[in-house]
This record gives C-alpha cells, sequence and structure tokens, in this order.
C-alpha cells in the first residue's frame, strides 16, 4: 500500500506541476466585432493612400523597397534613452527601429542587444504607426506611409523630446510630440492645426504592426501572439486566428469597444504595445494585411475628434516597447491608471500563487543579488512552512510500518475475501488513529508550490540570464553539459545524431538526490527490498525528464531534495527514540 501512495504522489506531483495549463485553459478570444460610429475599421486603407488594388501588393512592396534604399536612412532621426537606442523613421513617421540596451540576445559577451522593433523592409518587420482617419464622405488629405515628416531636432532622450510636423497643403497642419522615459515607455501626441474656414472631424488611430509569424517558444506555458485588455477584460488572440478569423473587406478578427485599456503583440520576454488615453472611448482590434503578410493590433478612437476653423486638437497615448519586467509593469499600470497591465507577463491561471512566489524570489535576489541563491533560500522558508505538514507525513509512515506485521497478517487470513481484507485493514488503521492520506496531502499541497517556480522561471524576464556559481549562465535555461560528450571534453553535439542525448551535470545531480531521499524514505517505511528496487526506476526517469527543463528548477530540486532526507532522518529519529522509551502504565 506504502508503494502505490508513493508512486502516486510522485506522479501526481509531476501531472500537477506541468499539466495546470492543459486543464485551465486561458479565456477563449472574442469573436464580435465592434465598429465606432461613423469610422471605417479598414486596416488596409488606413497604412497607405488607398486601398490597394489587384496590383496594389507589388506596388506598395516596390513603395517600401525604394523607401528603405532611397529614402530611409537620411530620413531619420536617433533616438537615443537610458534604456533604448534607434532611430524614428520620418517617411511615415513610424517607430520602428528600436534596441535594448540592457538585454543581449544570448549570455555571450559579444552578442548583440535585443531589437524589438524593425522597418517594414527587414525580414523581421515590427513596427508602431499612428496618425487619423477621416469620417466618411469626407475628402481630406491625411499623412500615410509615403509621408515625409519634418523633425524639431536630431535625437530623441529622455530630456529632449521631439516634435514631427507635416502640412498636407490644404490648410491643416500635423503635429507628433514623441517623448520617451528612462525604460521603454513613449508618450505620443498627436495635434492638429485647422487652418482653413470648415471644421474637419478626425479619429485617431495607434497601433502596432508584424510583418511575419514568428515562432512561438512557450506552447502552452506562455501566450505569444495578439494581447489586449479593454474595460478590465484580457482577451488573448492567436496569429492564426487573426489570420483565418477576419471578416473581409476589413480583416478584422476580433473587436471590441471600450474606455482605455491597452493592445499589442506579445513575445515571451518582449512586449509591443499601444496603451490609449485612458478616459477615451476607443475600439480595440486585431487585424491581418493579406496582401502584405502583416498583423495589426492597436485602438481607433470611437469618438471624433472636430477641429473648429481656427482651433487645435490633440489626441494622447503611449507606446511601450520593450522588456515585461515585473514591477516596471505594475508602476506604469499605476503611473498611467493602465488596467491589468501586469497580465502582459502570463503567469496564468494560478497568477494567486505564481505572482507572489516570484515577488517573495525578487525580494530575495535584491538582498543577495542572486537568483540562485534566492532560489536555495525560498527552498529553506519552503521546508520551514511546510514543516508541520512533514512531521505529520513522517509520523503516518512511522505508524503504518509500524503495524506493517499485522497488515500482512491480516492479508494472509482474508487472502480470499478481498472485500473482508479491506474492512478488517480500515479497521485497524482506524483503530490506530492512521489515515490513509497522511502522507499523501503534505506533497499535494506542496505541488502548487513546485508549479509555481517552474512558471516564474519559464516566463519572467528577471530569471533570464541570470547566472549561479559555475557554468550555470542562465537560470531560466536547462543545463548547458551534457555527459555525452564528456562535459565539453569531446567537441561535438550529441543531439545533432539523437536528440535526446542531452543530461547535464544538475540533471545527473539531482538524480543522486531523488535517489537519496528515495533511499531514507524506503528505509522509514519498511519497504520491502522487492518495492525498493521497483522504487530505484522513478530517479532514473525523473533525471532524463529533468534535463530539458529549466537549470533553476533543477537546482531549487536537488536542494530541496536534499533537506527532505535531512529531515526524514531526523524526524525518524526521534520517533524511534520515543518508540524506544519504556512507557509508564498507569495505575489502576
Amino acid at each position: 500500500m506504502d508503494t502505490r501512495r508513493l508512486i502516486l504522489a510522485t506522479l501526481l506531483s509531476a501531472a500537477v506541476l506541468f499539466g495546470f495549463e492543459y486543464f485551465f485553459p486561458q479565456a477563449q478570444q472574442q469573436t464580435a466585432s465592434v465598429t465606432p460610429p461613423a469610422v471605417t475599421q479598414s486596416v488596409d486603407k488606413s497604412s497607405t493612400a488607398a486601398a490597394p488594388s489587384a496590383d496594389g501588393k507589388a506596388e506598395a512592396e516596390h513603395a517600401d523597397t525604394q523607401e528603405a534604399a532611397a529614402n530611409d536612412a537620411p530620413a531619420r532621426v536617433a533616438i537615443n534613452a537610458p534604456a533604448v537606442m534607434g532611430s524614428i523613421n520620418l517617411r511615415g513617421a513610424r517607430l520602428d527601429d528600436l534596441l535594448l540596451k540592457q538585454y543581449r540576445e544570448t549570455v555571450k559577451p559579444d552578442s548583440p542587444d535585443v531589437r524589438v522593433l524593425s522597418p517594414v523592409a527587414s525580414d523581421r518587420a515590427d513596427f508602431v504607426d499612428f496618425g487619423w482617419r477621416a469620417a466618411p464622405d469626407t475628402q481630406v488629405r491625411l499623412p500615410d506611409s509615403q509621408s515625409l515628416w519634418q523633425a524639431s531636432g536630431t535625437t530623441l532622450d529622455d530630456k529632449h523630446p521631439l516634435t514631427l510636423s507635416w502640412d498636407n497643403g490644404q490648410g491643416l497642419t500635423f503635429e507628433v510630440q514623441i517623448a520617451v522615459d528612462q525604460d521603454f515607455m513613449f508618450t505620443l501626441t498627436q495635434r492638429v492645426h485647422n487652418a482653413t474656414a470648415q471644421a474637419v472631424t478626425l479619429y485617431p488611430f495607434y497601433r502596432v504592426n508584424r510583418g511575419y509569424t514568428p515562432e512561438e517558444t512557450g506552447g502552452m506555458l506562455v501566450h505569444e501572439g495578439p494581447i489586449s485588455v479593454v474595460d478590465g477584460r484580457l482577451n488573448e488572440g492567436s496569429y492564426k486566428s487573426v489570420r483565418t478569423g477576419g471578416t473581409p473587406p476589413d480583416d478584422i478578427s476580433w473587436s471590441h469597444q471600450g474606455t482605455g485599456g491597452w493592445a499589442g503583440i506579445t513575445d515571451k520576454y518582449w512586449l509591443m504595445a499601444v496603451l490609449p488615453d485612458q478616459t477615451a472611448s476607443v475600439v480595440g482590434s486585431y487585424g491581418w494585411q493579406p496582401t502584405k503578410g502583416q498583423y495589426q493590433v492597436g485602438f481607433t478612437g470611437a469618438t471624433p475628434v472636430v477641429v473648429a476653423p481656427g482651433a487645435t486638437s490633440s489626441s494622447l497615448a503611449h507606446v511601450f516597447a520593450g522588456a515585461k519586467e515585473v514591477r516596471l509593469l505594475d508602476r506604469y499600470e499605476t503611473q498611467l491608471h493602465v488596467p491589468m497591465f501586469w497580465k502582459a507577463v502570463d503567469f496564468g491561471w494560478l497568477s494567486f500563487l505564481t505572482r507572489p512566489v516570484f515577488f517573495v524570489l525578487d525580494l530575495l535576489y535584491q538582498q543577495f543579488g542572486s537568483f540562485g541563491w534566492a532560489l536555495l533560500i525560498f527552498t529553506v522558508i519552503v521546508k520551514v512552512v511546510f514543516l508541520p505538514l512533514t512531521i505529520k507525513q513522517m509520523r503516518m509512515t512511522w505508524k503504518m510500518a509500524r503495524l506493517k506485521p499485522q497488515v500482512d497478517a491480516i492479508r494472509a487470513r482474508h487472502k480470499d475475501d478481498p472485500m473482508a481484507l479491506q474492512q478488517n485493514i480500515m479497521m485497524l488503521y482506524r483503530k490506530e488513529n492512521v489515515s490513509m492520506f497522511g502522507g499523501f496531502l503534505p506533497l499535494f499541497i506542496q505541488a502548487p508550490v513546485f508549479w509555481c517556480l517552474y512558471k516564474d522561471l519559464y516566463v519572467t524576464i528577471e530569471m533570464r540570464h541570470a547566472g549561479f556559481v559555475g557554468w550555470v549562465k542562465d537560470l531560466s535555461a536547462p543545463d548547458p553539459t551534457n555527459v555525452f560528450n564528456l562535459f565539453g571534453l569531446i567537441p561535438f553535439d550529441p543531439t545533432q545524431i539523437m536528440p535526446f542525448l542531452v543530461l547535464g551535470a544538475w540533471p545527473i545531480m539531482y538524480g543522486a538526490t531523488l535517489f537519496l531521499m528515495q533511499k531514507v524514505s524506503s528505509s522509514a517505511s519498511n519497504m520491502d527490498p522487492a518495492q525498493q528496487k521497483v522504487m530505484m526506476f522513478i530517479p532514473l526517469l525523473f533525471t532524463f525528464f529533468m534535463a530539458r527543463q529549466p537549470v533553476g528548477l533543477v537546482i531549487y530540486y536537488c536542494w530541496s531534495n536534499i533537506l527532505t532526507a535531512l529531515q526524514q532522518v531526523i524526524i525518524m529519529g526521534r520517533l524511534r527514540a520515543a518508540d524506544a522509551k519504556p512507557q509508564l502504565v498507569q495505575k489502576k
């Protein structure tokens, strides 16, 4: 019975650890489409001067190529802020060139900086555009992707905003003031000066564009793709649903009208998002441009901006393009009153657990300067918190080991009557106050903690490229060593022969500590030799299973196994000592 419980508890812990997202899927994408009053929602028409014709794709691609080759290089102003650098494309007033100064592609010292925005003509186009749409039946010349704007300066930094301007030659002057803070947030203020004799009705728009379909690295663990929060409701779309779910002629797959919010495209660690005025009525949407192979996520104003003759009207928005740092997102959420901005980090349905666990780890990191040491100290904290349950578990194990001879006798007496066998065993357990699930419950309660650690290691950028002692340079990645090439002594990659030929040093140490813990457990529970041989296969299986997991999680388990073995030795020693003491018999 004890062996079956141990196997069941081990397998259930693994299932809980890696299976929550399968049994608790994220909210499904909405399909209702909402169109703002008197606004044409065509994503194609707003990106060029006119909707593309049958030959429009070739013309647009040719124009973009000419833009990049002839006009793009000189028509730029530099961005040089504390956290980002790049340039603004004056041809179309686009944010399409941005590097993150504090993040690199790999852990190598000469690795290039992470790029989050790229021009249209690049292989991986990511850019943010913004502007105005005219009301239907309104003839007004608006700036488009080919309009060349004038800049008030040569460099945008965190202390000097930049103003771009464009005159339509018909009495309207368009301006956009761009500011950037010390991190990843841009502030955009669009203005329209009306020098004509008639009022002009316009609708502002802001959107994120992606010109390719990336390889999604997170699987079921991390959402990657379109994401938005409108009216306090999170919506996570997929690239496939945006491509296939659009309704012609606008090719909008999802839209929702509300007040404020945010929308963008998220990767595992990076986010491009637009944040409209949080008091404005807007329509958020996911769209697809089939002629350009381009995803578009953003907002259009639902309330018209009426620019009276001789007057100026404006529209405010923010653009986030950078790393999904948890505390930074929380700060923006508070400062800009952005609803649920923290959900850009996919903490999952158990966010009420995963977020607190992250903050504890982050606090320990702030104190000790290493996420590796933070993991080890967190393990000690978990062991202390669950110590009462562990003691209860060990007491149940000890009682069941002591009752084993009586259970064997009952099995021998009722071997031909299974019902009587179970009834007599249950009566014995009730008489001795032994719970059948007493040893299983602590493992079940601790399983969510293991899941939270795994989730936090996988989704938070704070763990990315966080090193530890020795060869560990990235706690969020698998152990880089491999026993099959003698830990690098043989200069070849075994996974090129067979993908499963990967087994690092830390997973091997994990298997050894798991074997040690099971040896202690089997001796404490008085397990027979045949059962012990069966249980020896579990460390071997889990060693290969953990080889592809984040090494930070493997380190946590190694340390946890060692502490568990020590706890078992100490607690079982005290139980044996207490059991060996002569019991005083009360006189009658």
